[in-house]
Formats: structure tokens, C-alpha cells, sequence
């Protein structure tokens, strides 16, 4: 008959309660036999407590207190007169004791998991006295353990992996399960393992958890991957034990059991002969199942005709044998190529050669396809020379080119100018023949590289280029001169026979051998008393005084000129004048000042001090300059054109004012005639220049002379007026003049104005003297109606 859960929990229950009662005999009989105890003030026996553990089952379900045990002391006669005391861990909160009969029970549900046991202290007083009648004793308290703990995997879930292709019983992976249950009691903690997902693949060890393979040959490239399901139950995997599970993932590493395969036995490919050196012209890729280091190949050509021309690579990241060119094609030498190319792989494992050669061969045909090409030089840089003297017309070499397609179209031939600006020469079209056009000139250019353009005649398209160097020869046609630009100095107390200076020759041609320079003076100079020159013969030469002294005050400066020639086929000449001061000198010999006009100063002047003069007197002189000029402006008469409109001169008022008594709106002096003496503020210091005359005489005077006076006499007026700005722009010139036919045409004087002159004409002067032609003209009214 099997038992239910329930049924064999209640089992275990009344076993404990059998245990502890015996348990409780066993301390009483104990108890009877101890020794006796002695109080004070009396003689009695002296009894030890002697206690065993009392035992508890943990996750006690019952309503009741669970009774745990019985204390009893043999002082106790059973009339009340002794009391017991419980103290120490779970005192009166878990455990309570009957003080009158030494009951124990558990008042609350216990979990062994928690806490395994119960350290207590039983005391046995005296009800009256409180006083102990037994020395107080410790005892222990035991939860009991019950299988109420399911075994778990703690480091779960797992993930594991193995080689694809192990032999049997291969290990994977350990697991371990852990119980809470306690190990020393039974069989609650006895854990065994199982697998309940993964067959027939995998298997586990009862005992160890050590997972293992069960099957030979499993493939990655079939399943590279299997879940897994293990099991652990206590008891002994018996009937009515706790389990737990737990998920393995066991993943199947790669190994190289797969030797690599083309998926084509032949390959063909369309190449155009065109194509550059380098450039890729095919990828072919052997199949691997395996993966990673183990799908690692290399490929090689190990036959055909195009062994040197082509060449196979690797691409790393993709496995791919890459096929380029390592040599130009050229449709017309050879149309097509056959490789034959081997994939084998890097590392190869030796457990499965027996699954056949890790290596395999396929065939590559590569046509080579006809492309229309410009034309070839027949080679690839020309050298020529030319001598610099050549004439217009020379001939400096010949260029060739021919059209390397089956068709051969005649070629054509020109310079590309951007490499010939200045176009010193020329190419003949068909022949290629190259000639000056120009005079050379090596100091300029020594080499000129040019590049020349061949067209095909059939497709002006196809040009091809080659390349010309052309090395202009040197000619002795530069005369020598001095390498630099000499300041040579003598001191004025030089002895005879003292270097002065030490010249040297350059020449910009550039002859074979080098250049040898002869210095010598000219024949005008050859006699001279005051300096010699010394040919070196080593390309320079010393000029050195033939005199003792120089004085600056008699000479300051000596030009020495030197013959130089040099020794080029044929020879070149010229003069070159050294230019000498004379110097006064320190005692080493140093110069200090080389300026003749020292001499000819007053004494204590220094060379500052006399800059400083010159400056003040230049100075000086361009401020009177500036002054004469201003004042003569100033002076300059504002005579008017002739030509000029003289109407442009009216000023018009516009003021209202209060009629001709006004004298403070507008000074009516200005537009008075000259006939009316005017108060003119004079300076005292000056004569006037003008004299007024009668009114009479201004009639007689050109009217720019009229004017003239009048401007002069208002710049006087402005001249000596202290309370004047300093400008003449304000002044106002609005004199009308009295040299007029008519006279003045002020209303000042209007009204008494008897002339009989004819007006007429102030209509023909436009819509701005309308007004006057109507009062003065005596013409229609209809010009301005």
C-alpha cells in the first residue's frame, strides 16, 4: 500500500512524538539516579540535571501548541511547591513550559532551514522562597527535518559546447543541484540526476551531474545547436521526493571534417585587352562547410599558359581567389589564356583525412577581347640634343608610332603646346620629324621635355603619347663678368703693394672643362700710378696700391676697369670697372668714414649735426614756398569767361522784408551801384590800390574790368574786417555791375531811371526775367503769355 504526501507527513509526526517520549523517560530515569544536592542550612542529597536533546519536527501543521518535552526534578513532591523556568533562544516567544508541571510546547510553526536548533536554560525554584532547588541547566533543542526542500540549480541555465564529431562519452558539462534539506537525515537531501529533453544526443550521470555525449558523429553542419533538460530529485529518486530542472545549451564547435569544393568544374571569363596591369579580372570561391579557421584556403595556378601573365590571391574576409593581371594583353599577340587552379585548405585536422583530400581543382578560361588602341611609340622616352647655336629649321631627331590594331591606320603626329608654350619647335605630321622653330638659348632652358601627340588617321579618338627630352648643347656666347658686386675701399695711409681687394669671375655658359678666367687691367689703365692688379691664375685675381697715401680731399673715388676673358672656342671678353673710396681709416685698418666733404666743414661739426642743418634749411625753404604760392593765389584775379551766361550770376532774395526803409532784413549795400560812395573799412597800414572814379568813367571801362575791381575791393574789405572767418566762401559778390546799357535795374533806382534804352531783350533771357521784360520791354506780351 503506498502512501499519499499527507499521510506519510503524518507519519512522521507520531514517530517524533515517539521519540521524544521516550526521550523524556530516559531524562527522568536519569534524573533518579543523580547525585543529591545540598542547600544551605540543611544536609541533603546533591542531584545533577542531566538532560538529552528533545526533539522537534520542523512545519508542524496543527492548531494545538506542540509538545516538545517534560522537565521534572525529583524535589518536586507534586504539591505545587516547586515552579519551573524557561530562558534563553525562542524562550516564551517559541517555546512555553508549564511552570507547574515542566511542559514544553512549540507555539509556533518551526523551519529547520531557518534555524536547525534551539539553545534553552531550565531553572527549578522554590514557589515560596524563589529560591533554586537544582542548579540550572542547559539543553538542546533539535528541529527534526522533513523533506519540504526541492533540489535547485543554483548556476542554471547553462550553456556549454563540444566538438561536432566526439566520440562517445565525451564530457560537456557538470551540473549540481542543491537541497536545503538536512544531508545527515535521511534521504531528503540525496539528490540523483536525469535528463528529460536531449536523447538521444546526450546523457547525464545519476550521481555527478556530468553531462556527456551519447551518440557519435554529430555533425555541425547537419545541427549545430541542442537545448537540454536535466532533472534533479531527492530521496533517492524514490517515489514522493522533490525535483528541479534546469536547461543546458550545448553548441557544437567547429572542426575542419570538410574539405573544400569548387561548385563548377570550368569557368570562363571576357577580359578586353585594354585593361590595366593589376586590375582584377576574376573571383572564384571553392565551397567550404566549415567556418572560420577551418574554412581558411589558399589558392594557386599550378597549370596553364598563363602562369606568368596572371596571378591568384586570397581575399581574407570572404575566402575568394582573386585572379589579376600581372602583365599587359594584347588581343593581337594572344586571344585567350587557360589556368588551372587548386583551393586547398590552411590547416587540415589528421582525425579525418580518411573523409577525402582537403584540396580541389577547377579550370579557368580567360578570352581576351579586341579593343580599338591609340597608337604605340616605339619608345617610351626620346633623348636628343641640339646645340643652342642651331638655326630656325634644324633637324634635332625622329619620332615613331604605329597603331597596334589589326587595321594599322596611319598615324599622325603633333606637339601637345602645353608642354611647348613658347613654341621653339615643330614635328612633321606624317613623318614625325623633329626641327627647331625657334632660336635656343641654354641660359634660359637647358633641357625642354615635350610631350608628342600620335592621332590615328581612321579615329582622330585613339591618340597616343610619347615623351621628348630634348638637351640644349652650351655655346661660349656669354662674356664673364664680376661674381658679385664689389665696395672696395683704400685707406688713405695704404702702403704700397697692399691687397685691397680680391675679385672673382662668373660666366653663365657652361663649357665641358670648366671655366678659366684671365683678369687683367685695360690698356688706358695699365700705367696707372695708384693701383695694380695680380692675375691669381686660379680664377680670381688681387688688386693691390702702387702708392703711398691717399687723400680724400684731393680724390675720393678711383675707377680701376678689369679685362676679363674667359677660355672658351672661341673667347669671350669684357670690362668690368672696380669701384674704389677712399677711406679714413682706424689702426687696424678699418674704415670709418669715406665721405669727401669732411674735409671742407667748420670744425667740431659732426656728420649729425650737419644733416640737421640741411634739414632746417630745406624746411625753411618750403614753407617760404608754400606761403609765396598761397599769397599768390590769393591775389590771382577772378576774371569770368566771357563765353559764360553772365544771367547765371543774379542772386534772387526772397525776403519780403518791410519795403526799401528796411534796412535791418538784408544789407541793400551789396546790390547798390557803384555811383553811391561806399563806407569801406581800410587798413591803415595799407594804401588802397583801387581809386572810385565818377560815375561817368565806369561806363567807359569793360565790364570784366568793372567786376574785377569789385571782387578786389570785397576781398579787402574782408582782408582787414577783424570780425571776418578766414575764408572768402561766405562773402557775398552780388554786385550787378555799372557798366550796364541799361545801367542798374535795382528798384532802388528804378523809379527814377529816365533812360529810353530798348529792354526788348531781357524776353530772349528765359521765363526768369519774364517779370522785368514786363516792366522794362516794350515788345508783345506774347513770348511769356
Amino acid at each position: 500500500m503506498k502512501l499519499g504526501k499527507v499521510e506519510f507527513c503524518h507519519f512522521l509526526q507520531i514517530l517524533a512524538l515517539f521519540l521524544c517520549l521516550s526521550g523524556m523517560n530516559q531524562a527522568e530515569l536519569s534524573r533518579s539516579r543523580s547525585k543529591p544536592y545540598f542547600q544551605s542550612g540543611r544536609t541533603r542529597t546533591k542531584r545533577s540535571w542531566v538532560w538529552n536533546q528533545f526533539f522537534v519536527l520542523e512545519e508542524y501543521m496543527g492548531t494545538d501548541p506542540l509538545y516538545v518535552g517534560k522537565l521534572h526534578s525529583d524535589v518536586d513532591k507534586g504539591d505545587g511547591s516547586i515552579k519551573y523556568i524557561l530562558s534563553g533562544e525562542g524562550a516564551s516567544s517559541i517555546f512555553i513550559i508549564d511552570e507547574n508541571t515542566g511542559d514544553i510546547h512549540a507555539t509556533k510553526r518551526l523551519d529547520r532551514e531557518e534555524q536547525a536548533y534551539y539553545t534553552l536554560r531550565a531553572q527549578a525554584l522554590d514557589r515560596l522562597t524563589n529560591k533554586p532547588v537544582e542548579p540550572e541547566s542547559e539543553f538542546v533543542i533539535k528541529i527534526q527535518d522533513i523533506n519540504d526542500n526541492e533540489p535547485k540549480f543554483l548556476d542554471g541555465p547553462y550553456t556549454a559546447g563540444v566538438p561536432e564529431m566526439s566520440p562517445v562519452g565525451t564530457s560537456v558539462v557538470q551540473v549540481t543541484a542543491t537541497d536545503a534539506d538536512d544531508p545527515t537525515y535521511g534521504n531528503s537531501a540525496r539528490v540523483v540526476y536525469s535528463i528529460l529533453q536531449g536523447q538521444p544526443y546526450f546523457s547525464v550521470e545519476p550521481k555527478t551531474g556530468v553531462i556527456k555525449t551519447a551518440l557519435p558523429n554529430m555533425d555541425r553542419e547537419a545541427k549545430d545547436q541542442y537545448l537540454l533538460v536535466i532533472q534533479a530529485k531527492d530521496m533517492v529518486g524514490q517515489n514522493g521526493g522533490l525535483s528541479g530542472t534546469t536547461s543546458v545549451t550545448v553548441t557544437l564547435t567547429d572542426v575542419n571534417d570538410n574539405p573544400p569544393r569548387f561548385p563548377r568544374r570550368s569557368y570562363q571569363y571576357n577580359v578586353p585587352e585594354s585593361l590595366p596591369v593589376a586590375s582584377v579580372v576574376a573571383r572564384i570561391k571553392a565551397a567550404d562547410a566549415d567556418m572560420g579557421p577551418n574554412a581558411e584556403m589558399e589558392y594557386k595556378i599550378v597549370d596553364g599558359d598563363g602562369l606568368g601573365v596572371f596571378k591568384i590571391s586570397v581575399d581574407k574576409d570572404t575566402q575568394e581567389g582573386i585572379i589579376t593581371i600581372q602583365k599587359e594583353l594584347d588581343f593581337e599577340a594572344k586571344t585567350s589564356y587557360t589556368l588551372r587552379i587548386e583551393a586547398a585548405n590552411m590547416h587540415v585536422d589528421p582525425r579525418f583525412l580518411s573523409l577525402g583530400p582537403f584540396s580541389d581543382m577547377t579550370t579557368v578560361k580567360i578570352i581576351v577581347e579586341d579593343v580599338d588602341e591609340p597608337p604605340v611609340f616605339t619608345s617610351r622616352l626620346y633623348s636628343m640634343v641640339v646645340s643652342e647655336a642651331a638655326k630656325v629649321g634644324t633637324i634635332i631627331g625622329t619620332v615613331a608610332a604605329h597603331d597596334p590594331d589589326a587595321s594599322n591606320s596611319p598615324v599622325r603626329y603633333s606637339i601637345d603646346r602645353n608642354t611647348d608654350l613658347e613654341r621653339y619647335f615643330n614635328i612633321d605630321a606624317n613623318s614625325g620629324v623633329i626641327t627647331t622653330a625657334k632660336s635656343l638659348d641654354r641660359e634660359t632652358n637647358a633641357v625642354h621635355n615635350i610631350t608628342v601627340l600620335a592621332m590615328e588617321s581612321q579615329n582622330p579618338a585613339q591618340i597616343g603619347r610619347g615623351y621628348v627630352a630634348i638637351t640644349i648643347l652650351d655655346i661660349n656666347d656669354n662674356a664673364p663678368e664680376f661674381a658679385m658686386e664689389y665696395e672696395t675701399t683704400v685707406c688713405e695711409n695704404a702702403q704700397p703693394g697692399q691687397v685691397i681687394q680680391k675679385i672673382s669671375a662668373i660666366d653663365k655658359d657652361d663649357p665641358p672643362n670648366g671655366h678659366q678666367f684671365y683678369f687683367s687691367l685695360t690698356a688706358e689703365a695699365a700705367n696707372n700710378h695708384n693701383f695694380t692688379l695680380q692675375d691669381n691664375k686660379d680664377n680670381t685675381a688681387t688688386v693691390l696700391t702702387r702708392r703711398n697715401g691717399f687723400r680724400r680731399q684731393e680724390q675720393s673715388v678711383f675707377y680701376l676697369p678689369i679685362f676679363i676673358v674667359d677660355s672658351g672656342s672661341p673667347s669671350l671678353s669684357s670690362t668690368n670697372t672696380l669701384t674704389i673710396r677712399v677711406c679714413d681709416c682706424d689702426a687696424d685698418g678699418i674704415a670709418q668714414t669715406c665721405n669727401a666733404e669732411a674735409y671742407i666743414l667748420p670744425a667740431g661739426l659732426s656728420t649729425g649735426a650737419l644733416i640737421a642743418i640741411l634739414a632746417c634749411v630745406l624746411t625753411l625753404l618750403v614753407l617760404v614756398l608754400l606761403i609765396v604760392t598761397m599769397r599768390r593765389r590769393k591775389k590771382e584775379p577772378l576774371i569770368f569767361d566771357e563765353e559764360r551766361d553772365i544771367r547765371e550770376n543774379i542772386v534772387r532774395y526772397d525776403d519780403e522784408g518791410g519795403g526799401e526803409e528796411d534796412t535791418e532784413a538784408f544789407d541793400m549795400a551789396a546790390l547798390r551801384n557803384l555811383n553811391i560812395i561806399r563806407d569801406t573799412k581800410t587798413r591803415r597800414d595799407v594804401t588802397p590800390e583801387i581809386q572810385f572814379l565818377s560815375r561817368p568813367t565806369f561806363k567807359s571801362i569793360p565790364d570784366n574790368v568793372i567786376f574785377r575791381e569789385f571782387i578786389w575791393e570785397r576781398l579787402k574789405e574782408a582782408d582787414v574786417d577783424p570780425c571776418a572767418p578766414p575764408y572768402d566762401s561766405l562773402q557775398t559778390y552780388a554786385f550787378e555791375g555799372n557798366g550796364s546799357v541799361a545801367e542798374s535795374l535795382s528798384s532802388l533806382d528804378s523809379i527814377s531811371s529816365n533812360s529810353d534804352q530798348n529792354y526788348d531783350y531781357l524776353s530772349d533771357w528765359g521765363p526768369r526775367f519774364k517779370r522785368l521784360a514786363d516792366m522794362y520791354g516794350t515788345g508783345p506780351d506774347c513770348l511769356y503769355s
